[in-house]
């Protein structure tokens, strides 16, 4: 018998839109949420449409215009920052269950996205009065010595952010706790597929005490997504853009903002090399391995895409890889105390991950699956087998695609260079990852590498306290760090004053 879902806080089920505080009517029709783990309806949410959109904005316009927030000083803004973070810290377990039934993940890992969700709020409190401006004394000769510079930052506006379905609740977290920080309004977009869990947070939102129009939330269909997503990138209200997703999508959102010069953070697709070295310790460098490739089951944009490991250690690599997974990994229902793998979220998915199979194996690649899904989960659920491809080479389609799914992907290489010029043979550079005991290695990979996050010796690189951020088709702009992602929720004035120094 499938798991339902048992809330504690049954407040937290909102299956309709929020818009200024209320949960509303949409306009669109019902659409299902469906368990990844069954292939079950377990939701049924009211679809939003761009006529919902347009009064979901008009509530964060009137809110960023209007006196009950933009008269809020920083520091009550981190109040309120800080009251959501309590409030969402002691509906962890049931924020945690809707995880679980929106993105199949298993709860441990459920439990570990929301307190890594977390991390942003209580970060961003502090970073809201960490917004500081600068005066600076003219140095020219003539009349620029009479001159002052002052400088100051004002919150952008209204920000609409396109969230993705594999952690809903971390990325919701890190973009609009950043946008609210800095005095900026939100208009949030979830993925279809876990519209429950946006809804969920900005109840707890409005129990935290934000003003009404703050936060408002469009769930919406598959069909209604795109329609959305342009409303949205073209609303003359609507001052910034924030989205993670895949890169193609991302390339026609930027399209859309051009118009109105909006604007965009873009936090795209990864294809994430992981390069061990003879001279790595094997045996931390496989076990981060496990955590960065199996985390989600594979479906995170910084996950291992492409394993490059030095041809003297790859038998022995192969070897402890094997045993990890063998002894690790246990697919099955997240709510299951024993899972440790869950399925994947879409039946695409499904799709892709085979097509990704058996492209490498028709090109000479071995597939081996440690690792069988219980016949009782795989025809109703979503869930791929861990597998690993061995000889992988450059000309496969797990060389230059996501494959989003339980799949190692183990390439051979020889020397240093080799390595650089491959790992950076790619249009994507959102993270890499770098595995040895030589220092001066460690600083030519770090500095070689062409993407915007490196994990040296570390499987696991994103946090609140670092800047995060991609390069070329990954993307551009900054989230989290100290500075560097509120940056992008504020703009900047620049006056001149030119004192006059005679006495009266």
């Amino acid at each position: 018998m499938a798991p339902t879902l048992n809330l504690i806080n049954k407040n937290l089920y909102q299956p309709s839109l929020f818009i200024n505080n209320e949960f509303v009517p949409a306009s669109g029709e019902d659409f299902d949420v469906l368990d990844p783990a069954t292939g079950e309806t377990w939701a049924t949410v009211a679809s939003a449409t761009a006529a919902d959109a347009e009064r979901a904005v008009d509530a964060a316009d009137a809110a960023f215009h209007g006196t009950a927030w933009r008269q809020l000083t920083a520091r009550e803004r981190a109040r309120l920052l800080l009251e959501w973070d309590r409030l969402i810290r002691a509906n962890k377990s049931d924020l945690a269950q809707l995880l679980v039934f929106e993105t199949g993940k298993p709860l441990r890992e459920a439990e570990g996205e929301v307190d890594y969700a977390l991390t942003f709020c209580w970060w961003m409190a502090g970073e809201a009065e960490r917004q500081h401006g600068s005066i600076a004394n003219g140095n020219g000769p003539g009349p620029a010595a009479n001159n002052r510079f002052l400088v100051t930052k004002y919150p952008i506006g209204v920000v609409a952010t396109l969230t993705p379905w594999n952690f809903p609740i971390a990325l919701f977290l890190r973009k609009a706790a950043t946008a609210l920080a800095a005095g900026c309004t939100v208009v949030n977009k979830p993925s279809p597929e876990t519209p429950l869990s946006a809804n969920a947070l900005a109840y707890l939102a409005r129990e935290a005490g934000f003003p009404p129009g703050t936060i408002n939330i469009l769930p919406c269909n598959e069909a209604n997504t795109p329609l959305i997503g342009t409303a949205l990138c073209t609303h003359a209200k609507v001052q910034k853009v924030s989205f993670t997703g895949s890169t193609p999508v991302g390339k026609k959102l930027a399209a859309q903002c051009a118009s109105s010069l909006k604007k965009l953070t873009l936090e795209l697709g990864g294809n994430g090399p992981f390069i061990i070295f003879n001279d790595a310790d094997l045996d931390h460098a496989v076990a981060q391995l496990m955590i960065c490739k199996f985390r989600h089951a594979g479906q995170t944009c910084v996950c291992a895409q492409r394993v490059f490991v030095q041809s003297d250690i790859y038998d022995r690599v192969v070897e402890l890889l094997t045993a990890r997974m063998q002894a690790e990994l246990t697919p099955g229902h997240g709510l299951d105390p024993a899972t440790t793998l869950g399925p994947l979220t879409t039946p695409r998915s499904l799709d892709k991950a085979q097509a990704h199979v058996s492209d490498a194996v028709s090109r000479g690649a071995t597939a081996i699956t440690p690792v069988t899904v219980n016949s009782s989960l795989s025809p109703a659920g979503y869930f791929f087998p861990p597998t690993l491809l061995l000889n992988a080479s450059d000309a496969m389609a797990v060389a230059s695609e996501e494959s989003f799914a339980p799949i190692v992907s183990l390439f051979r290489f020889d020397t240093e260079p080799e390595v650089i010029t491959r790992a950076n043979n790619t249009s994507m550079g959102l993270t890499s990852y770098v595995f040895t005991s030589n220092a001066d290695r460690i600083w030519r990979v770090m500095e070689t590498i062409e993407t915007g996050n490196v994990g040296i010796n570390v499987g696991l690189t994103t946090s609140a306290e670092a800047p995060f951020g991609g390069w070329h088709d990954s993307g551009y702009g900054k989230e989290a760090g100290m500075g560097y992602g509120i940056a992008e929720y504020l703009k900047v004035k620049t006056a001149t004053w030119s004192v006059n120094w005679k006495a009266d």
